[in-house]
Protein backbone atom coordinates (compact mmCIF):
# COMPACT_ATOMS: atom_id res chain seq x y z
CA UNK A 1 0.00 0.00 0.00
CA UNK A 2 2.28 2.87 0.92
CA UNK A 3 5.91 3.19 -0.83
CA UNK A 4 9.10 4.39 0.62
CA UNK A 5 9.11 7.47 -1.08
CA UNK A 6 7.78 10.64 0.61
CA UNK A 7 6.74 12.07 -2.05
CA UNK A 8 4.20 11.23 -5.08
CA UNK A 9 2.30 12.65 -7.96
CA UNK A 10 -1.00 13.83 -6.87
CA UNK A 11 -2.74 12.77 -10.01
CA UNK A 12 -0.84 9.45 -9.37
CA UNK A 13 -2.07 9.75 -5.59
CA UNK A 14 -5.97 11.39 -7.05
CA UNK A 15 -5.92 8.03 -8.96
CA UNK A 16 -4.96 5.55 -6.37
CA UNK A 17 -6.87 6.42 -3.51
CA UNK A 18 -10.16 5.86 -5.98
CA UNK A 19 -11.27 9.89 -6.34
CA UNK A 20 -10.77 9.71 -9.93
CA UNK A 21 -11.44 6.64 -12.72
CA UNK A 22 -8.18 7.11 -14.36
CA UNK A 23 -5.51 9.26 -13.70
CA UNK A 24 -5.70 11.21 -17.16
CA UNK A 25 -8.79 12.06 -15.15
CA UNK A 26 -7.59 12.95 -12.16
CA UNK A 27 -4.48 15.42 -14.20
CA UNK A 28 -7.39 17.19 -16.09
CA UNK A 29 -9.27 17.71 -12.67
CA UNK A 30 -5.68 19.30 -11.31
CA UNK A 31 -5.04 21.12 -14.60
CA UNK A 32 -9.05 22.71 -14.14
CA UNK A 33 -8.78 23.74 -10.37
CA UNK A 34 -10.66 21.62 -9.09
CA UNK A 35 -7.69 20.03 -6.62
CA UNK A 36 -6.58 22.79 -4.63
CA UNK A 37 -3.75 22.56 -1.45
CA UNK A 38 -3.77 25.36 0.86
CA UNK A 39 -6.16 27.60 -1.25
CA UNK A 40 -3.44 27.39 -4.13
CA UNK A 41 -3.99 25.89 -7.51
CA UNK A 42 -1.67 23.33 -8.53
CA UNK A 43 -0.60 21.43 -11.30
CA UNK A 44 -0.52 17.95 -11.95
CA UNK A 45 3.21 16.99 -11.09
CA UNK A 46 2.95 18.30 -7.92
CA UNK A 47 4.65 16.35 -5.45
CA UNK A 48 2.66 15.84 -1.94
CA UNK A 49 3.58 14.33 0.97
CA UNK A 50 2.31 12.75 3.95
CA UNK A 51 0.23 15.52 6.19
CA UNK A 52 -0.36 17.80 3.36
CA UNK A 53 -4.15 19.22 3.27
CA UNK A 54 -6.45 18.71 -0.14
CA UNK A 55 -9.61 20.17 -1.47
CA UNK A 56 -11.31 18.34 -4.00
CA UNK A 57 -14.12 19.49 -6.02
CA UNK A 58 -16.37 16.40 -7.58
CA UNK A 59 -19.40 17.94 -8.78
CA UNK A 60 -21.36 19.67 -6.08
CA UNK A 61 -19.51 17.70 -3.29
CA UNK A 62 -16.27 19.37 -1.75
CA UNK A 63 -14.27 16.77 -0.03
CA UNK A 64 -11.58 18.28 2.59
CA UNK A 65 -8.81 15.99 3.27
CA UNK A 66 -5.85 15.52 4.95
CA UNK A 67 -3.27 12.94 3.28
CA UNK A 68 -2.39 9.85 5.60
CA UNK A 69 -0.14 7.56 3.20
CA UNK A 70 1.39 7.65 -0.12
CA UNK A 71 0.10 4.64 -2.98
CA UNK A 72 1.03 4.70 -6.55
CA UNK A 73 -0.75 1.54 -6.99
CA UNK A 74 -4.72 1.59 -7.44
CA UNK A 75 -6.08 -1.45 -4.70
CA UNK A 76 -9.43 -2.28 -3.27
CA UNK A 77 -11.69 0.55 -1.93
CA UNK A 78 -11.30 -0.32 1.68
CA UNK A 79 -7.40 0.10 1.25
CA UNK A 80 -7.51 3.53 -0.22
CA UNK A 81 -9.72 5.01 2.21
CA UNK A 82 -6.89 4.72 4.43
CA UNK A 83 -4.44 6.83 2.54
CA UNK A 84 -6.54 9.88 4.21
CA UNK A 85 -8.67 11.33 6.49
CA UNK A 86 -11.57 13.75 5.34
CA UNK A 87 -12.48 15.98 8.02
CA UNK A 88 -15.56 16.52 10.13
CA UNK A 89 -17.23 19.45 8.80
CA UNK A 90 -16.73 18.13 4.81
CA UNK A 91 -18.05 14.88 5.57
CA UNK A 92 -21.58 16.93 7.28
CA UNK A 93 -21.54 19.44 4.67
CA UNK A 94 -21.37 16.27 1.91
CA UNK A 95 -24.57 14.42 3.95
CA UNK A 96 -26.54 17.61 3.70
CA UNK A 97 -25.83 18.40 0.20
CA UNK A 98 -27.59 14.78 -0.50
CA UNK A 99 -30.00 14.70 1.34
CA UNK A 100 -31.06 17.74 -0.42
CA UNK A 101 -30.71 16.19 -3.52
CA UNK A 102 -32.72 13.22 -2.51
CA UNK A 103 -35.90 15.82 -2.01
CA UNK A 104 -35.65 17.29 -5.15
CA UNK A 105 -38.09 15.16 -7.77
CA UNK A 106 -36.63 12.68 -10.06
CA UNK A 107 -37.31 12.83 -13.59
CA UNK A 108 -38.09 9.59 -15.48
CA UNK A 109 -37.53 9.46 -18.87
CA UNK A 110 -39.05 6.40 -20.44
CA UNK A 111 -37.37 7.04 -23.98
CA UNK A 112 -39.91 8.55 -26.85
CA UNK A 113 -42.89 10.10 -25.84
CA UNK A 114 -45.89 7.86 -26.99
CA UNK A 115 -48.71 8.90 -28.94
CA UNK A 116 -50.48 9.99 -26.33
CA UNK A 117 -47.53 11.71 -24.76
CA UNK A 118 -47.66 13.45 -27.91
CA UNK A 119 -51.27 14.67 -27.78
CA UNK A 120 -50.35 15.99 -24.53
CA UNK A 121 -47.71 18.18 -25.75
CA UNK A 122 -49.66 19.59 -28.40
CA UNK A 123 -52.55 20.41 -26.63
CA UNK A 124 -49.89 22.44 -24.02
CA UNK A 125 -48.08 24.08 -27.22
CA UNK A 126 -51.79 25.42 -27.94
CA UNK A 127 -52.64 26.99 -24.98
CA UNK A 128 -49.53 28.68 -24.94
CA UNK A 129 -49.49 29.86 -28.85
CA UNK A 130 -53.41 30.87 -27.60
CA UNK A 131 -51.65 32.91 -24.84
CA UNK A 132 -49.28 34.62 -26.77
CA UNK A 133 -51.49 35.83 -28.68
CA UNK A 134 -53.35 37.27 -26.32
CA UNK A 135 -50.52 39.44 -25.51
CA UNK A 136 -50.47 40.81 -29.04
CA UNK A 137 -47.90 43.78 -29.54
CA UNK A 138 -46.77 43.63 -26.24
CA UNK A 139 -43.88 40.89 -27.09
Amino acid sequence: MTDTTEKLRIDKWLWAARFFKTRSLAADAVESGKVTMGEVRIKPAKAIGIGDHLVIRLGQYHFEIEVLGLSNKRGAAPIAQKLYRETDESRARRAEIAANLKMLPQATLKGRPTKRDRREIERFNEKASTRKSAWGDFE
